[in-house]
């Protein structure tokens, strides 16, 4: 497999790019297993070979470079394992723009036990000063007579921390829809540590308020309700597999045919997939209301000029394009992403998933 380098040039980053997607790594990218201290243990011994990628993800991260989107990992992984972790992305071919670990070693030293284990204390200041130090930059070299867009984000997590919690406080806090009276009670309650409450207030007042996050995507690696997460309104999708997550960034404008469809031939020669379990995927993300029903005659056009595909996958992906009219009339019919929603943050966060 060609081994890609695993930065780009510098010049390339948030505050440039078209589009951000963020990436968390443990069972999101990985199939990490951290449930007990021997689970743990061995996941940090594991050689960069030995860790294993969900089904899919790969791909879908692979497509979402090429389509230009500028990768950004925020993992709650220890920075002592940062070697490990970013050989392992090589050798998946992956190029990221910025990999931020947890510093719990530091925390450690500083007697922050609390902190081992707490994501909102670490993923939410973590996020809004990537996104403030971004805005900065862009401020500084736009001109009078050259305008450097404000790039939108995708934001992938999973359902064993606290994703979905910190990332639709995150999107909410981008779009001004939490005062910093409401954000500081929530730090509180979450109880982050003064200093880290301090700064994450001060990295919130120097952004500009938009709409930013266009979607965030959760992968049910624990077999949660998707149910578990209506909460958090439309934007959140939670999904069992990425060809669902590559359905949605597509739908967006954010990924071509041809990546979605490298997506699913990935699952269907590497993970036994087949053109109806493909099919019953993009139909169950249609029930829930996550899907437009948009595309389909795209994908089905895209197919006919996919090179190089195994035949094995070919003879499957023309199944699930004869399948897909169907299923996109019936997503039409259900899709939900306009509704309104009003998240209590204060109400949740008593009750949001930290990390074990």
């Amino acid at each position: 497999m060609e081994i890609r380098e695993s930065t780009r040039d510098v010049t390339n980053n948030a505050s440039l790019a078209a589009h951000v997607a963020r990436w968390d790594l443990d069972k999101t990218y990985l199939r990490t297993d951290f449930d007990t201290f021997r689970d743990l243990v061995r996941t940090a011994f594991e050689r960069p070979d030995e860790k294993r990628t969900n089904p899919g993800a790969g791909a879908l991260l692979r497509e979402m470079v090429r389509a230009g989107i500028s990768v950004h990992i925020l993992s709650g992984s220890p920075e002592q394992m940062r070697q490990r972790l970013e050989d392992k992305l090589r050798l998946d071919g992956i190029v990221w723009d910025s990999f931020v670990l947890k510093p719990n070693l530091q925390n450690m030293l500083r007697l922050r036990f609390r902190a081992l284990r707490d994501q909102l204390g670490y993923k939410l200041p973590a996020l809004v000063h990537a996104r403030a130090t971004a805005d900065r930059e862009r401020a500084r070299r736009s001109r009078p007579d050259f305008d450097i867009a404000r790039p939108k984000e995708t934001l992938f997590g999973d359902d064993a921390e606290a994703d979905a919690f910190v990332y639709s406080l995150y999107a909410d806090v981008l779009r001004g829809a939490i005062s910093p009276e409401e954000l500081a009670h929530v730090a509180e309650l979450g109880r982050m540590y003064e200093d880290v409450r301090d700064t994450l207030a001060q990295d919130a007042r120097s952004i500009e308020h938009m709409e930013v996050v266009e979607r965030i995507l959760i992968h049910l690696e624990r077999q949660s309700p998707p149910d578990d997460f209506r909460a958090y309104g439309p934007r959140v999708i939670p999904f069992y597999n990425y060809f669902q997550a590559a359905l949605a960034v597509f739908e967006d404008g954010r990924l071509g045919a041809p990546g979605v469809l490298s997506v699913a031939a990935e699952l269907v020669v590497q993970h036994r997939f087949d053109g109806d379990s493909l099919a019953r995927s993009y139909a169950d993300l249609g029930r829930r209301g996550h899907l437009r029903g948009t595309g389909v005659e795209v994908l089905e056009q895209a197919l006919a000029q996919l090179e190089p595909v195994p035949e094995q996958a070919r003879t499957e992906l023309r199944t699930l394009v004869r399948l897909l009219p169907a299923a996109a009339t019936a997503a039409a019919a259900s899709y939900r992403g306009d509704e309104p929603v009003t998240v209590d943050y204060a109400h949740l966060v008593k009750s949001h998933n930290r990390r074990k």
